[in-house]
């Protein structure tokens, strides 16, 4: 049981560091490509703005649990 317990952690670990540089990289790639727009969809339509950035939080979301749901697959080797 401990091995298990041990594999299912180190599989965990490996994850979350992926996961983490995954994050980071969805940041700076938004503020790379999306930063000036934003800027001045905030300064100007704050509405439209709030509306962009929930969408763009709910599509982070979406993508990175697929990602998160295939690392798992993979790390602890249950593939369809």
């Amino acid at each position: 049981m401990k091995k298990q317990a041990a594999k299912s952690l180190r599989a965990f670990a490996i994850e979350l560091a992926i996961y983490a540089v995954l994050v980071i990289a969805y940041f700076f790639l938004v503020l790379h490509l999306l930063g000036q727009w934003l800027f001045h969809l905030e300064a100007q339509h704050r509405v439209e703005y709030a509306f962009v950035a929930l969408l763009l939080i709910a599509g982070q979301a979406v993508a990175l649990d697929a990602v998160t749901t295939l690392l798992f697959r993979l790390l602890r080797g249950r593939r369809r």
